[in-house]
């Protein structure tokens, strides 16, 4: 098959764990940008990167670079391309911008030119134009433009990749799923011991790591995916890669997630019931000031509360007690925490030995490791315990490239219109003000049907098999099972918050 760019798009500080997702994957030419890992591959690779990749939030792929100084030259040079190849007769399509320009300072004018392009070239050569659909469009396009230098993809992910599909229900400030699979990853952690969250919200991070142990693809969940409504879909290579599980393994270990709140604890358990994964995690209800050693050989991954979206009695004296159990009650074992306060790290009275930057939203995050031994550090180096790594050094050397664009969260404010189109710009509102429009996401389509499963039942039944393949996935003008899609069922969009915020 042809090999073409691609692009894979993520949150700050994750860039590194996602090059290593796509290098392991088998892309090539794979380079780190800015919120971004470019790479090469098929259409195969595409679909796997859309499919299998933990940290990514969308795949682009470009199909013209070119040079604008003006909105005569962007009308001009989006003309040139022949949009037939694309876009079909009768089908929709919308435009995401993202700009970064002294000529061009409005991202939604950047958007009107592109679809005037677009639209006029249909008119010219057809009579007709396509319609623009911003809510279930069957292409989507993005258009990026830094200074004078333009490109223009197409989206083959369509909702952000993060949107997994697994949450049923979720608590205050939920972790985005992408970022908690990026922080798992950065541990190294890959099932080789028990893994516990003692403040797991609504479960992100036990669901996550439980598709890490086990190798499972988080696109499994997913409802569609935009490259099936391109002309060249291939449906049965992508029902090959959807039905093969050979890569999937076996977990021997548990994972287990405790909240003092019962409501978390419940919304938790429903969370990780709908993945499938009730066999690999066990949530329960346990304040972590009670937390006691764990009999084998666990991590900690924790996201304790900031006090910024959610108000915690005496933040610092919290973080005190997280310090005091770690030291007293998770000797020989190692705790990862995100935070935001250095004042609140301070309190925890334990020396890390990394400190890795990353974006929770806005925030600017520390991911710290703490290591748990008796007795002194020197100690514990003299007998062949390794603090920190040279790999490791590195990557808390990008600390600095941190710092040097403190333009980050001035960027968020003056381009709030593009939240959902780049990471740059990614962002956070209230319900009353969000972008996706009174509490609910903009692409509100209807949810696949749920399964019942107990604990011995398996992910198996989100796969497709022989005639009822991929029966649960929506789409109006597919039969299912002969039948067509019975409306009646369907659910009027996510049910959990689209604020995806900085706590969970």
């Amino acid at each position: 098959m042809q090999e073409f760019e691609l692009i894979a798009k993520t949150f700050m500080g994750l860039e590194q764990v996602l090059a290593k997702e796509l290098t392991k994957l088998g892309a090539n030419n794979v380079q780190i940008g800015r919120r971004m890992v470019s790479f090469t591959g098929d259409k195969e690779m595409m679909y796997r990167a859309n499919f299998q990749l933990h940290t990514a939030i969308r795949i682009l792929k470009p199909i013209a670079h070119f040079k604008a100084r003006s909105a005569e030259d962007m009308y001009e040079e989006v003309k040139k391309i022949d949009w037939s190849e694309y876009i079909l007769e009768g089908k929709t399509f919308s435009v995401d911008s993202v700009v970064y320009s002294e000529e061009f300072t409005n991202s939604r004018f950047v958007t009107y030119k592109v679809k005037d392009a677009i639209v006029d070239q249909f008119r010219d050569r057809t009579g007709s134009r396509p319609n623009i659909s911003v809510s279930n469009p069957d292409i989507r396009l993005n258009i990026h433009v830094a200074e004078d230098n333009a490109t223009l993809s197409l989206d083959s992910s369509g909702e952000s990749l993060h949107r997994r599909g697994y949450r049923q229900e979720s608590v205050e400030a939920p972790l985005n799923e992408v970022l908690a699979a990026g922080m798992i990853l950065m541990t190294g952690w890959e099932g080789e011991t028990d893994f516990i969250d003692p403040m797991c919200g609504s479960g992100t991070l036990p669901v996550e790591a439980a598709l890490i142990a086990r190798n499972i693809s988080p696109g499994v969940f997913r409802k569609e995916f935009a490259f099936e409504k391109w002309p060249d879909f291939d449906q049965e290579l992508f029902d090959m890669i959807y039905n093969d599980d050979s890569q999937e393994r076996e977990f021997t270990h548990h994972i287990y997630g405790y909240d003092a709140d019962m409501k978390a604890v419940n919304t938790a358990r429903m969370n990780v019931a709908a993945a499938g994964l009730s066999r690999d995690v066990t949530i329960a209800q346990q304040d972590f000031k009670d937390f006691t050693q764990p009999e084998e050989k666990s991590i900690i991954v924790m996201n304790p509360p900031y006090g910024e979206r959610i108000s915690t009695p005496n933040l610092l004296a919290t973080y005190k007690m997280i310090g005091e159990r770690l030291k007293h009650q998770f000797m020989g074992n190692e705790a990862w925490i995100l935070s935001y306060r250095e004042e609140c790290f301070r309190q925890i009275g334990l020396k890390p030995s990394i400190k890795i930057p990353v974006y929770n939203g806005s925030l600017e995050c520390e991911f710290r490791r703490y290591q748990m031994f008796d007795g002194k550090m020197s100690s514990f180096r003299h007998e062949g315990g390794v603090v920190k790594t040279e790999e490791e050094k590195k990557e808390m050397a990008q600390k600095h490239r941190f710092r040097k664009e403190r333009d980050f969260k001035k960027r968020l404010e003056e381009n709030e219109e593009n939240a959902e189109a780049d990471i740059r710009s990614f962002t956070f509102h209230s319900l009353e003000h969000n972008k996706f429009g009174g509490g609910k996401f903009r692409d509100s389509h209807e949810r696949r049907p749920r399964f019942d499963r107990d604990d011995d039942s398996r992910r198996r039944s989100f796969k497709r098999i022989d005639d009822r393949k991929r029966s649960f996935r929506r789409d109006d003008d597919r039969k299912f099972g002969g039948r067509r899609f019975d409306k009646s069922n369907k659910r009027g969009g996510f049910r959990g918050k689209n604020t995806y915020r900085h706590e969970d």
